[in-house]
């Protein structure tokens, strides 16, 4: 008996693999383009207490978001990386508070920051690769492990200090 293409399970592949295959991907197409954009949310309660979250990925508390999907516009981007990371839905539109450049990370990157104030949290997604840990912080009791760009993006906004076009 022969085995027949169209009904032969798919061959399972390490997750090793797919990592490796996805990071050499990655890097093609941050290569081959000369602007990659991401949007953060910086989402402010009524108690003034920021949201921060802690990747498994990447060291340090930072503000949600993520990068822009072909097809998809800045602020959907970041309305969709609020929502698949902290469970967060704005009740309005989300103010863009500034572009800055994030050139240390990548010559052509670029951050959309906005402001949220007013939202609902129904769900609070479950700590998992990506995202560890996600909390509310007041400005005095910021983790430690809080980012540089953060912390001069909470300075704009609460502090008016002058805004610099570096994340």
């Amino acid at each position: 008996m022969t085995d027949h293409p169209d009904t032969d399970p798919a061959p399972i592949r390490p997750l090793w693999r797919d990592r490796i295959i996805a990071k050499v991907l990655q890097r093609k197409w941050r290569l081959s383009r000369g602007l990659t954009m991401g949007a953060q949310m910086c989402v402010i309660n009524a108690d003034n207490q920021i949201l921060l979250i802690r990747h498994g990925y990447r060291r340090g508390w930072h503000f949600p978001g993520g990068g822009v999907e072909f097809g998809e516009s800045i602020l959907e981007s970041g309305n969709r990386e609020l929502l698949e990371e902290a469970g967060v839905i704005p009740r309005t539109t989300p103010e863009l508070f500034g572009i800055y450049t994030n050139f240390a990370h990548f010559p052509g990157d670029h951050i959309a920051l906005f402001v949220v104030r007013e939202f609902d949290q129904p769900t609070k997604p479950k700590p998992s690769f990506e995202i560890q840990e996600q909390g509310f912080f007041s400005r005095d009791a910021l983790p430690a492990e809080t980012v540089g760009g953060a912390r001069r993006r909470l300075a704009e906004i609460f502090d008016n200090k002058p805004r610099i076009t570096a994340w």
